[in-house]
């Protein structure tokens, strides 16, 4: 079996080790609120957990009422290493995590083959941060579920929604899409800039989204063109940045969690 391990994150953005990674996840669930409807689709920061993990957490909470309910995951998140055009696609056919392997559904993933945006492309799945933070998370909250993983890269936000409609699926899918907001200024400006980014995912407008807004803004203004065709209904479950979390306030990254009804 080819599987896809993700040494980078490991121990660098959460605990390499399964009991003290399924520790630190349980306690920031418990911490969270999970009052709410079951979503279909979230947006969530992937930074390291110590950093992001309370926020990602406000929305996976609301996913474990999902258990036994949704079987697959259609992950998007921003290519941070690979210069590339389109959206990649992996050639695994699975996902290894401190909590065990994941399946990548290469058969529905198929259905995307006629698009010329689309690509295999294990390089920009390697060391790729933005995924791969998210699947303790789904483990945790999931627990069996396969999983379509795809890097953006240089593509359109009308790229994006393309392929979430091929992916779609009904009650069995959920739609998750991997962004922090804005990188490194001071806390009194993130705040604001974050507000506006927040403002914009909760309306819809992901024209009002710029390219130091969010590092995961075309994945993010993808969902929302499908969304918003689909007359969904967005809500910011929190908005923090590290200087809440664990960081200094003097240069921080915005964190933000959205549910999608």
């Amino acid at each position: 079996m080819q599987l896809t391990r993700p040494p980078a994150v490991a121990g660098t953005f959460y605990p390499a080790d399964k009991h003290q990674l399924q520790s630190m996840i349980q306690s920031h669930l418990d911490q969270a609120t999970t009052s709410g409807e079951l979503p279909k689709a979230i947006i969530a920061p992937h930074a390291g957990y110590i950093y992001s993990g309370p926020v990602a957490a406000s929305v996976y909470a609301r996913l474990q009422q999902g258990r036994g309910k949704i079987s697959r995951v259609v992950l998007l998140g921003p290519s941070h290493r690979v210069g590339f055009r389109g959206c990649a696609l992996s050639s695994a056919v699975g996902f290894a995590t401190p909590l065990g392997e994941i399946p990548v559904d290469q058969e529905t993933a198929a259905a995307l083959a006629d698009l010329p945006f689309v690509s295999k492309m294990d390089r920009a799945h390697d060391q790729e941060h933005s995924l791969e933070v998210h699947l303790p998370f789904l483990q945790e909250v999931l627990g069996t579920f396969s999983l379509i993983p795809i890097v953006v890269g240089d593509a359109s936000p009308q790229d994006v929604a393309v392929i979430l409609d091929r992916l779609w699926g009904g009650d069995e899918t959920l739609i998750v899409i991997s962004s922090d907001l804005s990188h490194y200024h001071d806390y009194a400006t993130a705040r604001r800039m974050d507000k506006a980014t927040s403002d914009a995912i909760v309306a819809m407008r992901p024209d009002d989204i710029g390219f130091d807004d969010a590092c995961g803004r075309l994945p993010v203004s993808g969902l929302l063109l499908a969304a918003k065709q689909r007359g969904m209904k967005a809500e910011t479950i929190d908005l923090r940045n590290s200087g809440d979390t664990a960081g200094p306030k003097d240069r921080v990254v915005g964190y933000g969690a959205y549910a999608f009804e």
